[in-house]
């Protein structure tokens, strides 16, 4: 398993983004040497935890969660040919391109060392909006890239700094006790709304937007819950007292007759 490039980009103006500063540094590019990662704060005021990388909507992107964001080549690739169009490492708005890693099916709160140093701890996948969007020019790209067997690529904290380099080694270090993956994560968070209260089991390590997401979820589930109970209990009175009344009725008929 091995980094292949690690990619990092400029703020721009563009007339694609929602962005509340109406610019975007999802135009990722490879560079060489090594490049410091390290924790940057919390959401809203940390930024990318990757030097020389820019973040421009706090609300979504950065923070101690979000620091760095990882996609496999091997994901890239399988776009590439239903796209019909070469796509760069970078080319996802991704920090870290990997070969040989299966991201999508890292369990949430694994952790994987990059060359010598480094360990990153996996948060989440990405939701797709319309900057990634509008970046790549797809008809339906959110739709699209939200449904896609590709995957959605792996979020991650900064559990040790440090440096990070195209070709260094990757090695997982440490798996949860836990079957949530990224891929489950994703599903859950996008189209099956109903798996939410099941990742909870991964709440320790879930990057801070989609768990507030699950717990919501769950919360409000519950309660329609305790309601629907509520409604059965009612239910099981009024017929109870129906019987009771027609029980009555009954016994009077048989009393008079």
């Amino acid at each position: 398993m091995t980094l292949l490039s690690v990619n990092v980009g400029r703020a721009r103006a563009v007339d694609y983004t929602d962005a509340p500063v109406g610019r975007t540094a999802i135009d990722k590019r490879p560079v060489e040497g090594a490049v410091r990662i390290e924790a940057p704060g919390p959401l809203g005021v940390g930024r990318s935890g990757l030097a020389g990388d820019d973040v421009c909507d706090l609300r979504f992107h950065g923070g101690a969660d979000r620091a760095a964001y990882a996609f496999a080549r091997e994901d890239m690739d399988l776009w590439e040919r239903e796209l019909g169009r070469e796509l760069a490492n970078g080319s996802f708005g991704e920090n870290l391109t990997t070969r040989g890693l299966d991201v999508n099916n890292a369990l949430i709160g694994e952790r994987w060392r990059i060359g010598d140093e480094v360990v990153l701890e996996v948060t989440g996948g990405r939701i797709p909006c319309r900057t990634f969007a509008g970046f790549l020019g797809e008809k339906g790209w959110v739709k699209r890239f939200t449904r896609s067997e590709a995957g959605p690529g792996a979020l991650l904290r900064v559990i040790v700094p440090g440096e990070v380099r195209a070709g260094d080694p990757i090695t997982v270090v440490h798996r949860p006790d836990h079957e949530v993956t990224v891929a489950l994560l994703h599903r859950a968070a996008t189209v099956e709304r109903s798996l939410l209260p099941g990742t909870l089991a991964a709440a320790a390590w879930m990057e801070s937007g989609l768990l507030d997401l699950a717990r919501q979820y769950t919360e409000k589930y519950a309660e329609e819950h305790v309601e629907d109970a509520e409604e059965h209990v009612e239910d099981a009175e009024e017929h109870a007292e129906d019987a009771e009344k027609h029980a009555d009725r009954h016994a009077e008929e048989c009393a008079g007759a």
